[in-house]
């Protein structure tokens, strides 16, 4: 089950939502102090954080701003204030949802519900990202762009690209793009690689300064910058 971080001063307040969390199946740790609770946070790969503004050593709002430099860990902020510069303040941080205090326990856990498939949808979409340098290739929507700019990519070339994504920085042979592209029981010439390398290249580094794609002689094909070359 998910793990939730509680971060809350109010212990009363605390222990309830933690007694409520648990009887839902979820994992909790729990801090009252702000500064301890972005220790545990940082320290710690939780599903989500629940986290009050008003604490004690470091308020909530500066601790999302400290967390969001390394973490992105789906963040719901509690707070008894209804001001709504604090809740555009948190938004505008990094927080993901918001609850004023008083609340249901029912709504929160909504709430929590909620961000919690989010988070896990922006994982799944992260996993699906190939990147080098402004080169981006979408597994799963079956996308390459360059600069920002939509790259058309038969099936063939597409898998090609993606195989040098996912090792990039090594020096790929022939015979291992044929076996890994084209399959064990491809028969026909190993020039079929310097053809597709060819299309690639016009479609990938063509117009730009920086080129990705390189031959190393004798040896293969690499992608990667030209200086990360040994």
């Amino acid at each position: 089950m998910p793990t939730i971080l509680l971060i809350e001063d109010e212990e009363k307040l605390a222990r309830f939502i933690e007694l409520e969390l648990k009887h839902e199946g979820y994992d909790v740790m729990k801090e009252f102090d702000g500064r301890l609770g972005l220790t545990r946070a940082e320290e710690n790969d939780v599903d989500l954080i629940l986290l009050d503004i008003m604490l004690p050593s470091l308020n909530g709002l500066e601790v999302l701003r400290r967390l969001r430099k390394s973490k992105n860990t789906p963040v719901i902020m509690l707070t008894a204030r209804d001001a709504v510069m604090d809740k555009v303040t948190g938004l505008d941080m990094g927080a993901d949802d918001y609850m004023t205090k008083p609340f249901s326990i029912e709504e929160l856990l909504a709430r929590i519900r909620a961000a919690l498939r989010k988070g896990a949808v922006k994982e799944e979409e992260h996993d699906s990202l190939l990147c080098c340098e402004d080169l981006e290739m979408d597994v799963k929507r079956h996308a390459v762009r360059r600069n920002r700019k939509s790259i058309t990519l038969t099936g063939r070339e597409f898998t090609l690209l993606q195989c040098f994504l996912e090792n990039q920085t090594l020096v790929l042979s022939r015979e291992q793009l044929l076996e890994k592209v084209w399959g064990y029981d491809y028969v026909g010439e190993t020039n079929i690689v310097d053809v597709y390398i060819r299309y690639l290249r016009s479609k990938v580094d063509d117009g730009y300064s920086i080129k990705l794609l390189h031959t190393v002689r004798g040896v293969g094909y690499t992608l990667c910058r030209k200086d990360q070359q040994s």
